[in-house]
């Protein structure tokens, strides 16, 4: 079959059957008759990694891509199950909350891979030849350029706190950012935060005497400042940022000079995956050319350079200082149950204040 024919025929259709709890979406890609199915789990959005595996199947026509499409702390939850009752569940887990990934691996969970591509990953973004780095994605602070001007918008974490201490009655309602109990990826960078920021005690201060709003979503948060329900969103993952500024003026990114922290989404092969060896060819996949080319074109491998030809790259001028999050045992730390409690009871402490709960 050539390559025109391969894509003609893949299907690419939403799935009728309704959603097992937790799961966002199901996509299922690939001709009906193909005699093998890969299937992933990821928290990336169908509509932004979509491209990514249509790709894939362009090289190998015969196979068909069954995707479903979790909330980070649900797909842990089930990954995690799965792995205690030796169930299969997937052939590789995709998730952007890296620190349960790792867990997992530390867990007995997933199963070894090596490949040439796999190898020339550097040490920051693989462990144990059980988990890899996938993708590069900043966080940024986006904020609506139709209501706060450029000159207004905070490039740093500072330039914000200044911003919020000095106008909180304009502010008060209008800031917006991830429920870090909600979302495994908005706990992940709040830690990060909490372990690099001399700042995130007085931001968590401010975003309580403003009313902040603590949600779940990349996509709803986004909207919302869009839409003009919030002035500014603080640490939304930049890849669903572009994305969305692509189609939409009224989206404006910062990458926070003080300091931007730089996300891998981690992929792994779960111990009980079915088609393991294909879901290492769908990783060198993604870390050949080609992948990064499909991954480039949905975002999901951000440049923060023009020299730099890897990635897509941001228009403004970069002056951030990039702080990647590394795939190491060191993420375990915010696992740990104590300190997880500690965390979310500052948290909850600065938006119990907010909402007067």
């Amino acid at each position: 079959m050539n390559i025109r024919i391969a894509l003609l025929s893949l299907l690419v259709g939403f799935l009728a059957a309704s959603p097992s709890a937790g799961q966002e979406a199901t996509a299922t890609y690939g001709p009906e008759s193909a005699p093998q199915t890969l299937t992933l789990r990821g928290t990336t959005d169908i509509a932004a990694f979509s491209p990514v595996m249509l790709a894939f199947l362009t090289e190998n026509p015969n196979l068909q891509i069954r995707y479903e499409q979790w909330g980070s702390n649900d797909l842990f939850a089930l990954t995690q199950a799965d792995c205690v009752s030796g169930k299969f569940g997937a052939d590789m887990v995709i998730s952007s909350a890296i620190d349960l990934q790792v867990k997992l691996v530390n867990d007995a969970c997933a199963q070894p891979y090596r490949s040439s591509l796999t190898d020339l990953l550097p040490a920051t973004s693989r462990w144990r030849d059980e988990i890899w780095g996938v993708t590069r994605e900043p966080a940024v602070i986006v904020y609506n350029n139709t209501l706060l001007s450029a000159e207004e918008a905070p490039t740093s974490r500072f330039d914000l706190l200044d911003l919020l201490r000095t106008q909180e009655d304009r502010f008060r309602g209008n800031v917006a950012t991830y429920d870090i109990e909600a979302s495994g990826l908005g706990y992940l960078f709040a830690f990060a935060d909490s372990q690099q920021a001399s700042t995130f005690g007085a931001l968590l201060e401010s975003f309580g005497r403003t009313d902040a709003v603590a949600t779940c979503c990349s996509a709803e948060i986004i909207t919302g400042v869009a839409e003009g329900e919030y002035l500014i969103a603080y640490n939304v993952l930049g890849s669903y940022a572009l994305n969305r500024a692509a189609d939409d003026p009224r989206i404006a990114i910062v990458l926070p000079s003080d300091y931007t922290l730089m996300l891998t989404r981690a992929a792994i092969i779960p111990a009980a995956a079915e088609e393991p060896e294909r879901a290492g060819a769908f990783l060198d996949f993604m870390l050949s050319d080609s992948g990064k080319r499909a991954l480039m074109s949905a975002n999901l491998l951000v440049s923060l350079s023009g020299s730099d030809t890897e990635g897509s790259v941001l228009e403004q001028p970069v002056t951030s200082s990039v702080r990647p999050i590394p795939l190491s045992p060191a993420l375990l730390v915010g696992s740990d149950a104590h300190k997880r409690m500690l965390l979310l009871e500052r948290w909850r402490g600065a938006f119990s204040e907010s909402t007067g709960e």
